[in-house]
This record gives C-alpha cells, structure tokens and sequence, in this order.
C-alpha cells in the first residue's frame, strides 16, 4: 500500500506495474484493515423480532439501530461488505446532486427544504454517532466545494447559495476571482459550504455491525432470500436452500440491487467509476479539508484520504451494465485522470486501484425508505442519488421509527408512493 521510493528504478516500475495490475478492478476499500466480520452458517430456522436483507452500509446503520432494543438476524448473499458498499467515494454530504432550488421545482419549496435540512442534520448525526462509538474509520469533517459546470452555471450557483443563506446554511459563493486567489481553480464560480465530511465505508459498516453484534444481532452468510411469505403477525423469509428466518418485521437494504416487489418509482441503475493514487500523493494543502464536485452531467468529483491518496470518481452513464466492462474501466480510468489534472493542474496521479459499480439514480435523486406498498410487516432503503450513507443514516431513524410504532417527523418525504 505504499510507495516504494528506496527501489532501484527498474524494480520500483515492475513492482508499481504490478500493483496496479492487480488492482484493476478492486476498490480501494476492499485492501481496508479490519473489516473482516465472524459470520454464521444458517442451517436450521431462525426466529428474531427483525430480518435485515443486506450486510452493507445500509444494512449496518439498521443493524446497529435496530439492536439496540431488538433480536436481529442479518442475512446476505456475499458476506458482509461486498457489494456497492466497497464502490463508494464516501462523500458524506448534505447536498443532494440536485440543488435546492431544483429540487424545489420537482417537489415544491417547502418539501425541498425540509429534505435538505435533513440531510444537513444526517450527516451531523452521522459524525456523532461515529465519535460516540468510537468507529475507526478515517472519519473526517471536511467543507463542500461545488463548482459551476454545464448544468448549473455561476448565475445558478449564486442564486442556490442565495437561498441556502436564508435557511442558515453555511454556505457561502465564490466568483473566478476569490475561487482562483483561494484554490487556484479555474471555474466562473463556486458554493463552499460546511457540514459534510469523508470516511472509509469499508471499516465504517464493519464498526457498525460489529456494535449491533454485540448488541445480539447475528449475522448470516453466504444466505440468499429467495422468497418473503407473509403470515397474519409474521413475516418468513426463506432462503435458496429452504431455510425459513421468520420475523414480525423485514427490512431491504439491498444497495443497488431492487428487490422483487418493492417499487423503484422510474429510478434506474447506471454505472460509474473511480480511481485511488498511491499514498502520499502531493496535491494542494486545502484539498485534505474539501470535497470537490461539479455541476456537470456527467460530475467529476474528488477528495483525499488519511493517508495522502486522491479519489476521483464520475464520468457516469446510463447503463446498468457498463461497469462490468474492462475495457470500459481503462478508458474511464484515463479520462479520471486526464480531468482531474486538468481542474488542478500541479496534481501527479499515479493510479494505484481503479474500480467500477453500479449506481441507483432517481429523477429527483432522493431515496426512497419505508413501509414497502402491498407488502404488510417489509420496509426497504433504496438509497438512490450520490448520499448512499447520508441516505442511510436517515433510513435507520425513519425505519427504527416505525417499527417501535412511532413516526419520523420526515417519513412522508421519503415514502414509497
């Protein structure tokens, strides 16, 4: 994982040739220490209040809510952490991809603003939890710099800061001048906006489900759930060989993947990409303390890590395919590097992993969570849109809610129609 600077020439280029060779196609996550999870093996019927369909960041927040006054089983058809989760940025913003006033036009004013007020809290709720459990996850409290592009232009941007202003965001605009004099970026303007934060999903699901672990919660895997039966007071869920987890409750976080009978309301699965450099990477001092995206279509967005890396993600399609292409994964992995360098030119991007997956896009890019329509005793979290793990954090309140037979004062925003 690190650089290998002492080397003579030629061993240093075989061994970095190599390295990224066998990184082709692994997120970066999937190298993160201690996320490997004890597992059980369901080989006869299993009875708890709760049965939690997926083992990613999704499921981990509903885990380690759901546990701490409930009997948990955790099933899914990889093991722990193996699926969209790894392909995550881990960009934990507030702003949705769509911008408040957007999102305004879509939903109307008053709904926009009630969701991006809590997303603002989620990720402050999200930051506290961290800290509280003492997660070890590179968990790092970081501003959002969001530059003009081909969508939304500085005149758009102006207005969008305009209107968070009067809400009490933290946001503030920035014109080619003060952008160029404080970050040396090239952009007709840009929102700098506080709350958002960076951490390492891998290790931040593992905490959590290591949290609802304790609590009792059980974990089983490989387990697929081949069917859901639905009872007068239960619901069973019974897998591809037979064996039934019966439940009062069943809740779907499945990432990407759409359960058969919960509604996706026109959202589709697209595919995206991302590379990681080697540590160390030298890039302008201002970038460890920002999240940097754009308002283009496709985006471009970046950050670093702990340990000196830059990640770099977009250039997005619509197909729900392309992300299994290799071919594909070069070329994005040379048009990454090419817009990166050139939005900030004195950057050297050494690619050291470079992955691709799918991702939930809806027309709004919110989520949808709760009670699955037709579907008595089952909720599902499809969190769509780029704030997976924001999505997630408010997943595990409005869902927790409900089951303990209270309302989220926000459930309504998020509902399955």
């Amino acid at each position: 994982m690190t650089g290998d600077g002492r080397r003579s020439a030629a061993r240093q280029k075989n061994t970095e040739t190599t390295k990224r060779d066998l990184r082709t196609g692994r997120p970066l996550w999937a190298d993160s220490q201690g996320v490997r999870l004890p597992v059980r093996a369901l080989t006869a019927a299993v009875e708890v209040d709760v049965v939690i369909v997926g083992a990613g960041v999704s499921g981990a927040f509903m885990a380690h809510e759901l546990s701490r006054d409930m009997s948990i089983a955790v099933i899914d058809r990889r093991g722990p952490i193996r699926g969209s989760t790894l392909a995550s940025t881990a960009m934990l913003q507030w702003e949705l991809d769509l911008p408040l006033i957007a999102l305004a036009d879509q939903i109307g004013a008053a709904k926009a603003v009630r969701v991006y007020k809590r997303s603002h809290a989620a990720v402050a709720e999200l930051v506290a939890l961290v800290r509280r459990e003492r997660i070890a996850c590179g968990l790092k409290a970081k501003s959002s710099l969001y530059l003009a592009g081909d969508v939304h232009g500085w005149r758009a941007l102006r207005q969008e800061t305009s209107r968070r202003a009067d809400l009490g965001f933290d946001s503030v605009f920035l014109d080619h001048a003060a952008l160029d004099e404080r970050f040396g970026l090239d952009r007709t303007g840009a929102i700098l906006s506080a709350g958002s934060a960076s951490a390492d999903p891998a290790r931040l699901a593992a905490g959590l489900l290591r949290r609802a672990s304790a609590n009792g919660a059980r974990i089983f895997a490989p387990v697929e759930a081949a069917g859901v039966l639905r009872g007068r007071e239960t619901v069973t869920v019974v897998t591809d060989a037979g064996v039934e987890l019966r439940a009062r409750q069943v809740v779907f976080c499945c990432g990407y993947e759409f359960p058969e009978g919960v509604p996706i309301d026109g959202a589709k699965v697209i595919s995206t990409w991302a590379i990681a450099s080697q540590p160390m990477t030298q890039a302008p001092a201002w970038l460890d303390d920002c999240l940097v995206w754009e308002a283009s279509d496709p985006y471009l967005y970046c950050r670093t890590s702990g340990d000196g890396r830059l990640i770099v993600g977009g250039e997005d399609e619509a197909s729900s395919a392309r992300h299994q292409d290799p071919k594909a994964l070069a070329a994005k992995t040379r048009a990454i590097v090419a817009k990166i360098t050139t939005l900030i030119p004195r950057l050297d991007v050494k690619v050291d992993y470079a992955w691709a997956g799918a991702f939930g896009e809806s027309a709004t890019s919110m989520p949808l969570i709760g009670a699955v329509p037709d579907m008595p005793r089952a909720y599902a979290v499809m969190g769509f849109g780029g704030n997976g793990i924001t999505y997630s954090m408010i997943a595990s309140r409005i869902v927790g809610a409900a089951i303990r037979g209270r309302l989220d004062p926000e459930a309504d925003l998020f509902a399955f129609e």
